[in-house]
């Protein structure tokens, strides 16, 4: 049960964290920290475009990389998340491995899950709250 749990507890929380950060503005009736006037809005527009751009130049390859070293790059986190996966099923079907080892297997399985599945599922239940 303790592994069933680390499974679906970090997909969950996102959506916990929504729920209580809407309860806490119902009561309070504020909005969060939003612009008070149209030049705070600018200003906040122009801000986080420089912050997209900046992160797109650090994630930007160099002009001259490799094809195969650049897609390498871009599938690197899949690659080891499949890894990670593969890893929690071997751990699980192998007999005599250690409890610890599979606990840990499938808890780390869980984070990739997460990684993997969260967002779209969080995203597909506040979509379908409006």
């Amino acid at each position: 049960m303790p592994a069933l749990l680390s499974l679906l507890i970090p997909s969950l929380v996102p959506m916990f964290a929504d729920a209580v950060r809407g309860i806490v503005n119902k009561f309070t009736g504020g909005a969060g920290a939003q612009p008070a006037n149209v030049n705070e809005v600018i200003l906040l527009m122009k801000a986080e475009n420089e912050k997209l751009e900046a992160l797109a130049k650090l994630d930007a390859p160099a002009a001259n990389i490799s094809p195969w070293v650049s897609n390498l790059r871009a599938s690197c986190r899949y690659i080891i998340a499949i890894i990670v996966v593969v890893n929690a099923v071997a751990t699980v079907y192998i007999p005599g491995m250690p409890e610890a080892f599979v606990e840990m297997s499938v808890t780390l399985a869980g984070s990739v899950w997460s990684f993997l599945f969260g967002e779209r599922m969080y995203l597909g239940i506040t979509r379908g709250r409006k």
